[in-house]
């Protein structure tokens, strides 16, 4: 099945865009103008202004006729549509030459939900059901994939870190093998700071290093065993995010290095399967956990699949606007945001996942920060503004960018990066909730503007979750760029903290990849509107100035950007 250029259905595209025209903050309709007393002071009148453009941009781009913005669809037309119309009308420049696009070849592999995962043992025969027992997918662009009786071998959290002395795999050889591994890392388990990183999640335990190490290791297929603390979200979310068409950069070999059989399984099942072999959850999970954890094989059990796929190609777009600077114009202060969401699903009730604050409320941040920029004048550095695609299929925009950057990422000066920059809480907090806490001086000059703003930086609510390898800022940071993320504080500045960290576990448990990702004119938007003014207080004075900040010393980014200082302006 082909991406449709247009779902059926679908108004036609120019007549959409009349009509959401009609609310474009180029020309703001009166209940968008907030009227600012005379004795206001700027940060007031910054905040009202920034919070009606976040209102106007949310509610049009997280609206039904955007379906969910997922990429190669209808939905993805009228996103670039939109914001190259306002990127234009703010007077801003292309930002890919003479282009607003940068295009992103995307595969999508769709595996049939009627597949389903044969467990077969001496005594076990046993058919797990898609969706509910287990989602499995692939990363081969292949329309038959299969996996014929591969054995099954617990691995732990199937982590290789030399660098920490730890190695699950060890000496045994998994070839053709199906590995099952816990989500997260040994530090969560434990709770201990002296291992990995204690509490805050490493990259080792995010599900995409458990299937890349696998396929580095040979596998046939990895199994993650899904539990809901240390994934950070329920099952619905597993099934929700894995389930219909996964997306992917286009790989010339296909994919072909890619284990053939990726998934997830229910705790519930793991438990079955484990004591079918003889062997205890609890106990090898807790031995998992522990320096020198030897994988295990669970007996005689084995998995067959047999994966049937459609497969469409298409090119999605990043799309870019720039201000030139007026001294240093090959020097970019890079802004990003994604505009994609998970799009429309088949099924009973509401199935268009809006992604209201995720993400299209980021993309309004940086709508908003280019009116910002627009109307104060340029300064001596660039200031790029980048929405990119398919970041809730693996952050693949972003990747396309740094593999292919149209602007040098040696001389890029920083990332300032926005993603569900609503996140639930209701207005103003006390505290800057930093994601990846302590990684770059990028924190100095974000801890000068907080406190022009009277708040305090603080370490992210949930930095067990990962957040810091979750979005399109990692991408930058892995090429050397330093890179800032921001989420919500908790610590509400009428109800307090502990208000606003059930707001937010409201948001994650209810909303987060949900339908009910809705926009609300009621949702106050003045927090984020703030959090918008702390990144262009940052924006503005590296564009003014010469500093190239770095990361701080032991992060394992530093390196690559050292390298870098030898092509930049002195």
């Amino acid at each position: 099945m082909r991406f449709p250029s247009l779902r059926a259905g679908w108004p036609v595209l120019p007549a959409v865009l009349t009509v959401l025209a009609a609310c474009s903050p180029s020309e703001p309709p009166p209940e968008a103008v907030v009227a600012v007393p005379e004795q206001a002071s700027l940060l007031d009148t910054q905040r009202s202004q920034v919070e009606a453009d976040l209102h106007t941009h949310t509610e049009v781009l997280g609206s039904d006729a955007f379906g969910g913005r997922a990429p190669g669809t209808a939905g993805e037309e009228l996103t670039v549509a939109y914001l190259v119309e306002q990127f234009e009308a703010l007077g801003l420049e292309p930002g890919n030459g003479d282009s607003w696009v940068q295009d992103v070849p995307i595969t999508s592999v769709t595996t049939d939900p009627a597949t389903v995962l044969s467990i077969r043992g001496k005594d076990v025969e046993r058919d797990l059901v898609y969706a509910e027992e287990m989602v499995v997918f692939t990363q081969r662009q292949l329309e038959q994939v299969a996996v014929a009786d591969s054995e099954l071998v617990f691995v732990g959290y199937g982590i290789t870190a030399p660098e920490r002395d730890w190695d699950d795999y060890g000496d045994l050889d998994v070839s053709g093998k199906t590995v099952v591994v816990l989500i997260n890392d040994p530090g969560f388990a434990t709770q201990d700071p002296t291992v990995f990183n204690g509490n805050t999640m490493t990259y080792y335990g995010r599900w995409t290093y458990k299937f890349e190490e696998a396929a580095r290791r040979g596998a046939a297929a990895a199994l993650i065993v899904h539990q809901t603390a240390p994934a950070a979200y329920g099952w619905d979310v597993v099934r929700n995010s894995w389930s219909g068409p996964q997306i992917g950069l286009t790989a010339d070999n296909r994919n072909v290095d890619r284990v053939a059989a990726e998934g997830w399984i229910t705790e519930s099942v793991a438990r079955d399967l484990f004591s079918a072999a003889g062997a205890d959850f609890d106990a090898l999970k807790a031995a998992a956990a522990t320096p020198g954890f030897q994988a295990v094989p669970l007996a005689d059990l084995s998995l067959s699949a047999q994966l049937s796929n459609t497969l469409s190609s298409a090119r999605s777009r990043n799309v870019m606007a720039r201000l030139p600077g007026t001294a240093f114009p090959e020097e970019h202060i890079v802004y990003s945001a994604h505009w994609d969401h998970l799009g429309t699903k088949e099924g009973e009730g509401d199935q268009i996942y809006n992604g209201a604050s995720d993400n299209a409320s980021g993309v309004a941040a940086l709508l908003a920060l280019a009116r910002l920029h627009s109307n104060a004048g340029v300064g001596q550095r660039s200031l790029l503004f980048l929405a990119v695609t398919a970041e809730e299929a693996g952050l693949l925009g972003a990747e396309w960018y740094v593999e292919n950057p149209p602007h040098a990422l040696e001389t890029t000066v920083a990332n300032l990066n926005m993603d569900n920059i609503y996140g639930g809480v209701d207005g103003r907090t006390r505290d800057v909730a930093v994601v990846g806490f302590g990684n770059s001086e990028l924190e100095n000059l974000l801890a000068v503007a907080a406190d022009r703003q009277g708040r305090v930086l603080v370490q992210e609510p949930n930095p067990e979750k990962g957040y810091y390898y979750r979005s399109d800022h990692f991408n930058f940071a892995r090429f050397g760029v330093p890179a800032l993320y921001l989420t919500r504080g908790v610590d509400s500045l009428e109800h307090g903290s502990d208000w606003g960290q059930r707001q937010l576990d409201n948001y994650v448990i209810n909303d987060y990849h949900k339908p009910s990702d809705e926009y609300s004119p009621d949702w106050d938007l003045s927090g984020a509107a703030e959090n918008v003014l702390l990144f262009h207080d940052i924006a503005t004075e590296l564009a003014a100035g010469r500093d190239w900040p770095n990361w701080n010393e032991g992060t394992e980014f530093k390196s690559a950007r050292d390298a870098s200082s030898a092509v930049r302006a002195p």
